[in-house]
């Protein structure tokens, strides 16, 4: 068996963050003042400001987020210990009995021999915690204000734990088909917004099969597009053209000519 990591150093510094919450919220006018509201947007703000950075590729600042991201986990248990909810300690102790319970193949005698088997597991004993399986609904664990691009690869994930899925990527394929005929073939536009609804669906639906993440695919997208306009922009302002309305012929050939640069 290997030997496991020295925690001390890891310990000492995430006892420290502690006492430096414990002094900000005690001293500070600003700290002083915060609660789980106030803190919200700027959590979602440091979660996409992570994302970001493992989009980039940058390791270092990447560190620096996952330091953001701590600093409000562990406010947010300050505030909650504050009020008599729960300590960082509860938070702690429960994601770790959590996953004990949700990983009966290593902390139990149940054999799971690939990734899909120990998320169908998970599925199972995820939805037996909340009660009922008539009450609840495996998606219920989905949060609602996910963007919708997200939300459907999520809802998608979770009802393949449960064996509701396509079994090969030919009827994904075949349905993403369907749903293009379908709205090009829409009577009106209520019509046709709702076949677009549904061929996004099923686009991300065919990303997941191929093991793609249709977030990251459209991220990317907008970024070639962001870089390609620019460029076309720096193209125009060369000639004297700067913000100036153009003809589509000419946006066009800056188009391609950008592209022919790129490669």
């Amino acid at each position: 068996m290997a030997n496991k990591p020295d925690r001390g150093p890891a310990l000492e510094a995430f006892e420290r963050l502690l006492g430096i919450i414990d002094d900000l919220r005690a001293q500070c006018p600003w700290d002083k003042v915060q609660t789980e509201q106030t803190l919200r947007i700027l959590t979602i703000e440091e979660t996409y400001e992570l994302a970001d950075a493992i989009d980039a590729g940058d390791w270092s600042e990447l560190g620096k987020e996952l330091g953001d991201l701590f600093l409000h986990l562990v406010f947010y248990s300050k505030i909650a210990s504050e009020q008599g909810h729960f300590d960082v300690a509860d938070v702690l102790h429960g994601v770790c009995d959590k996953l004990v319970r949700r990983h009966p193949h290593i902390y139990g005698d149940v054999n799971a021999e690939d990734a899909e088997a120990v998320k169908a597991n998970w599925e199972a004993i995820k939805l037996a915690e909340k009660g009922s399986a008539s009450a609840k609904s495996v998606l219920d664990g989905v949060p609602k204000a996910l963007p919708a691009l997200v939300k459907a690869y999520r809802m998608q994930d979770k009802v393949r734990g449960v064996g509701f899925d396509w079994p090969s990527i030919d009827g994904v394929w075949e349905k993403v088909e369907e749903e293009l005929v379908e709205l090009r073939t829409a009577p009106n536009d209520a019509a046709a917004l709702e076949e677009l609804g549904d061929l996004l669906f099923a686009l991300v639906n065919y990303a997941r099969h191929r093991g793609w993440d249709p977030e990251q695919a459209l991220a990317q997208a907008n970024d070639k597009f962001l870089r390609r306009f620019k460029a076309m922009e720096s193209l125009l302002a060369e000639r004297g053209d700067a913000n100036a309305k153009q003809t589509l012929e000419v946006w066009d050939s800056l188009w391609n000519q950008v592209k022919r640069n790129e490669n």
